[in-house]
């Protein structure tokens, strides 16, 4: 055979890779619905915030909507307020709801405990219950006149403990975001015990041979370890409690009462931008607490994306 031949066998002949458009097929419907519900809505909402309507017709001005959200004694005042409220309200969810998360995975984690799925499964329920069915019966249950707390306390020598928490200004905010607590403590807890469970058992394994076992093992070795979960979770609280208005709307209505202490972005958003009761719906000022809320999201999960979880990542490794 000669050289010439034995070049030729010896090429390669490439493989043409089929392009892959069954992808774009399965992809193309989601895409749609996506952009349909959410991208478009957000790129209106957007534009609106920089229009107001004059003599019955859409303007352009600016950055003006903002200027009189952040300035104006008109909206200044309930804005200010809502905002205040919502941080106070997301607070008290990072102190109580994701710590109780986390003790609640710990303790369901310990392979000596019995009857772990019927605790998990009780712990979790609540947050499968619409958000209507909680507020009523929590509305029930602390009513002054018809509610069973006061004799729960009662019962058990405390009743002078007891007072209308829904129906004063101090503590109505703390009732209302301890009734989302106690809704929602089983997503916390679950991605925390998952986190806990994919633990590899050399590692515990290992501790265990160094003499680290109990508690000491829980905060020196598997706490660390499921800290990118604990920082998933933190900004899901985060994001889920500046777009809250359910609960809130359910419990306290869509004034936020009693003298609007409950009052969120959220309740304030649906006030202003449908109207309520005498008051108009104002579109364009609605869009801007709207688009208010998207950038304090929008800086919040950035934050933790470039900076928080880059610190875990290396804390780990």
């Amino acid at each position: 055979m000669s050289d010439a031949a034995t070049s030729d066998a010896l090429k390669v002949i490439p493989i043409r890779r089929s392009k892959r458009w069954h992808i774009l097929v399965f992809l193309f419907p989601a895409f749609v619905v996506y952009t349909a519900i959410m991208i478009l809505p957000l790129i209106e909402t957007l534009r609106l915030s920089l229009y107001n309507v004059v003599d019955n017709q859409s303007v352009f001005v600016g950055l003006n909507n903002f200027k009189v959200l952040f300035g104006d004694e008109r909206w200044s005042h309930d804005f200010w307020n809502a905002l205040g409220n919502n941080l106070i309200f997301f607070a008290i969810h990072m102190c109580v709801q994701n710590p109780i998360g986390v003790a609640l995975a710990a303790l369901l984690s310990l392979p000596k405990l019995r009857f772990v799925a019927l605790y998990r499964t009780a712990i979790f329920l609540p947050t499968l219950l619409s958000f209507v069915v909680v507020g009523f019966i929590w509305k029930l249950i602390l009513s002054p006149l018809w509610g069973v707390a006061p004799e729960l306390l009662n019962f058990i020598g405390l009743k002078s403990l007891f007072a209308p928490w829904l129906g004063r200004p101090s503590t109505a905010l703390i009732t209302v975001a301890l009734i989302s607590v106690w809704q929602y403590v089983g997503i916390p807890m679950m991605l925390i015990y998952a986190a806990l469970l994919n633990i590899p058992e050399e590692v515990i394994e290992a501790a265990e041979c160094d003499g680290i076992t109990g508690w000491s093992q829980f905060w020196k070795i598997k706490l660390p370890l499921v800290l990118p979960a604990i920082g998933i979770i933190s900004i899901l609280t985060f994001v889920g409690n500046f777009n809250a208005f359910d609960l809130v709307y359910t419990v306290q209505g869509a004034l936020a009462g009693p003298d609007g202490s409950t009052d969120i972005l959220g309740t304030l958003l649906y006030r202003v931008f449908f109207g309520f009761q005498l008051q108009l719906g104002d579109r364009s000022m609605g869009a801007t607490i709207a688009t208010v809320m998207f950038l304090i999201i929008l800086a919040g999960v950035s934050f933790y994306l470039f900076i928080v979880q880059r610190r875990i990542r290396r804390y780990q490794f």
